[in-house]
């Protein structure tokens, strides 16, 4: 097949790793870097935002967010990611990935800062303001998911792309990490310089004025990561596929290339014009021909990373009892305000460092080795058996003396998302559709995901209230329990290795022999013109 493809993108394929594919998973991973940063970070003030504007004077515990009011903070970010991830796809396939990218990084500055500054003379009003932020920032995340995975998978060699793409993916891990460092840092600072009693002490005086302070703080410097990355994003060179393939000008695609890989390539113009008018790749999304061809692997992205958002996601419903039960987060009555901030945030800090980071990178080292199946296959697999192995003694976890135990099935149940499913989910989808609906399908397959978000982090929040309405937390319906909504969420993981058998291998495949766009309506690979006086590049 390589021999059949444009010379350009053999260069690419073939290209050693060199210091520009470092460069691409920096400039990439960073904005990955703020999107798990802005994301995660809110989860880390949603109560000290209860006890700020929710304060009811008398009450015996401190104030907290209403459970409307809690999943709209928590989870219009998520809304705002899926409405991202459909449209910024899109406009990566019809205005050049390059375009689209810088969008969406201004758009999150911008977002990151209104969220810090949200005003209002009531706590109604507050919240209405930080929401619309809050989903506009999430629109500018969802940019980012189909616009890093298509230009990684563009830009890397075949031997090597999957732990490329699979590093942008992980620089997740280090934005999670890094909120809860920062949230760490800036609680602590102001812990000692605003000492407060606890709440069960003098109520109103645990929660000192300057903690308004210290939450928009954490948001507001969401905004730095994503400015500092924006000049290199418009330095980088449109990718190859996307000049060549879709805009069809062979001439600069050769051009950028050859400054790139720092060797010589032909432009070869007519391949080009072969490629767009022998072959039968002019089909659309919603054609026959895309359903015959990627119907099914469309399917396979979509269902997969649906089914794996659901479950993790639904970490909130035993995190707080984690939490609680290694002594990591005291009753929120013993604390005062930033206190609390920094309990909680030293606890996700250490859940990442622990569990979600070393996931992601042994994805990283083992993709390209073991193939994207096997590691998709092998982590849901495991996901399954721990949440089964969570939920059918789930009385027997409960007491005191076993939940250490429950913490490791929990932290491994996490790893194998990581080291799994999460990873491959995004690295799949950018590698076996075609250059022109690549970054559409990436976005559809990760909008379905985020739905998946959805119904993990609000459904089964509701979904694993206790039976008795009168033991649910307040403001919530009676639900099915904890150890049912365990039993449906290991049901859940199941489905994953079901539908993972749709989805296929592309370890050590071009991108153009997974998308067939060398191949003509029959399937055969067309054979294209040779190169007449063409300079070969040496690797």
């Amino acid at each position: 097949m390589a021999k059949d493809n444009l010379q350009v993108l053999n260069a690419l394929d073939l290209a050693k790793t060199q210091w520009y594919h470092f460069t691409a998973i920096i400039i990439a991973g960073m904005g990955f870097f703020t999107d798990a940063y802005d994301l995660f970070c809110i989860s880390l003030v949603t109560k000290l935002l209860g006890r700020i504007y929710y304060h009811v004077d008398g009450a015996e515990k401190p104030g907290t967010l209403p459970p409307n009011v809690a999943a709209a903070v928590n989870g219009v970010a998520f809304c705002g990611t899926l409405a991202g991830q459909l449209f910024f796809g899109w406009l990566g396939d019809k205005m050049g990935r390059k375009r689209v990218y810088g969008m969406t990084l201004m758009v999150m500055v911008i977002c990151s800062v209104g969220s810090g500054l949200s005003f209002g003379h009531s706590p109604k009003s507050v919240m209405a303001t930080l929401c619309f932020f809050r989903f506009w920032l999430g629109f500018g995340i969802g940019g980012d998911y189909p616009l890093s995975a298509t230009i990684m998978s563009e830009y890397a060699n075949k031997k090597t792309r999957g732990a490329f793409i699979a590093a942008v993916f992980a620089m997740q891990g280090f934005g999670i990490l890094a909120g809860g460092i920062f949230a760490i840092i800036i609680s602590s600072a102001f812990k000692s310089r605003f000492d407060a009693p606890a709440y069960e002490v003098d109520a109103n005086a645990s929660t000192v004025p300057q903690a308004d302070y210290v939450w928009r703080i954490i948001v507001i410097v969401g905004a730095i990561p994503a400015a500092l990355t924006y000049y290199w994003r418009m330095k980088m060179p449109e990718t190859a596929r996307y000049t060549a393939l879709v805009a069809k000008n062979a001439k600069q695609a050769a051009s950028d290339m050859s400054k790139v890989l720092q060797v010589d390539i032909e432009a070869e113009p007519q391949k080009v014009e072969q490629l767009t008018q022998q072959t039968g790749n002019g089909f659309g999304l919603f054609s026959r021909e895309f359903l015959r061809r990627h119907g099914l692997h469309l399917l396979g992205t979509t269902t997969t990373w649906f089914l794996l958002d659901i479950a993790f996601y639904s970490q909130n419903l035993f995190q707080k009892d984690i939490f609680s039960a290694i002594g990591w987060i005291p009753s929120a009555k013993t604390m005062n305000a930033i206190e609390e901030v920094y309990r909680i945030a030293r606890a996700q800090t250490l859940i990442a460092l622990c569990s979600t980071v070393p996931g992601y990178w042994f994805t990283v080292v083992f993709i390209d080795k073991i193939g994207r199946f096997a590691i998709q296959l092998m982590g849901f697999f495991f996901m399954t058996v721990f949440m089964f192995a969570l939920a059918i003694p789930y009385n027997h976890w409960t007491h005191k003396d076993n939940r250490i135990g429950f913490v490791v099935m929990y932290s491994l149940t996490f790893f194998f998302a990581n080291f799994g499913p999460n990873a491959t989910t995004f690295v799949v989808p950018a590698e076996i559709f075609p250059a022109r609906l690549r970054s559409t399908c990436h976005g559809i397959s990760a909008a379905s995901g985020k739905l998946g978000a959805i119904v993990g982090a609000f459904g089964f929040l509701y979904l694993a209230q206790n039976k008795d309405k009168a033991k649910a937390d307040a403001g919530y319906p009676a639900g099915i329990g904890v150890k049912n909504a365990l039993l449906l969420l290991g049901g859940v993981n199941f489905l994953g290795i079901v539908f993972t058998f749709l989805v296929p291998e592309s370890n050590g495949k071009s991108l153009e022999e997974m998308s067939r766009e060398n191949e003509d309506e029959n399937g055969q690979v067309v054979e294209l013109e040779p190169p007449h006086n063409g300079t070969v590049p040496v690797y």
